[in-house]
């Protein structure tokens, strides 16, 4: 396949940007996004010129490290991680647009790389879960029950690559944020925390400078490991609860 790809240059978070052609021939349909965005990095290296910056680690669709706008779509066209996108998606002759994630808390550090410690912070924030010391007590020492493990365990999938602020026209983080409070928040492991942590990690968020949800849903159709949108009702309501509650012990001294 031959293709034209416009793509974000920046030298560093200071300077400004701009959208650079490229032509790019010879490409497998076969490959991956990363691994075409490799052949174009090959060709500029040859010519002597500096290589587009992305990120990735993986390649697998597990780290959340690959973060591409394609064509105005977080990840592309398909519902996966850049990594795991293929050229197939794409036909011959195409025009690609290739920019960062677009949110005022991901600052661009170069290129297509932007600065995603933002949400480190917000899960530093909910701080640690309660654990007693000894031994590991028997696997089915706690009962949990079968639809507390399964809402648990959907959420635990987020893989924090920042597609759903990407897609989101506010920039909003919630249901990142949800994904983090909910998993822990339904097992007695995250019990002890419960509420310090929703209304901390919520905090976080806010100071970080992600914009309010206004429920669109964008978030959800981009997450690449399907975070339902209902997460981030379920997270408001562990906040309300949270805060009577705190609320409640204030007044009572």
């Amino acid at each position: 396949m031959r293709l034209t790809l416009r793509v974000w240059r920046q030298k560093n978070a200071d300077a400004e940007g701009a959208m650079t052609v490229y032509e790019v021939d010879g490409i497998s349909s076969d490959m991956s996004f990363l691994e075409m965005l490799d052949t174009l990095n090959e060709d500029l290296i040859l010519r002597g010129e500096d290589p587009v910056a992305f990120d990735h680690d993986c390649r697998e669709g597990i780290c959340g490290a690959c973060s591409l706008v394609i064509n105005g779509d977080a990840h592309g066209p398909e519902r996966t991680t850049t990594c795991q996108l293929h050229m197939r998606s794409f036909r011959d002759g195409d025009a690609i647009d290739i920019e960062p994630w677009r949110a005022a808390a991901f600052p661009v550090v170069k290129d297509l790389v932007v600065d995603r410690s933002a949400f480190d912070r917000v899960i530093q924030a909910g701080g640690y879960i309660s654990v007693p010391t000894g031994s590991a007590p028997d696997a089915h020492a706690t009962p949990v029950p079968k639809a507390d493990a399964d809402f648990a365990f959907e959420h635990a999938e987020c893989i924090g690559c920042g597609a759903c602020v990407a897609a989101c026209p506010n920039g909003s983080a919630m249901l990142f944020t949800s994904a983090k409070v909910n998993h822990l928040g339904v097992l007695p492991q995250g019990a002890p925390e419960r509420e310090t942590r929703v209304l901390d990690m919520v905090a976080q968020m806010d100071a970080e400078g992600f914009g309010g949800c206004t429920l669109t849903g964008e978030c959800a159709t981009a997450c690449p490991k399907g975070i339902p949108l209902p997460s981030i009702a379920a997270m408001n309501k562990e906040w309300l609860r949270a805060r009577r509650k705190a609320a409640r012990r204030q007044t009572q001294g």
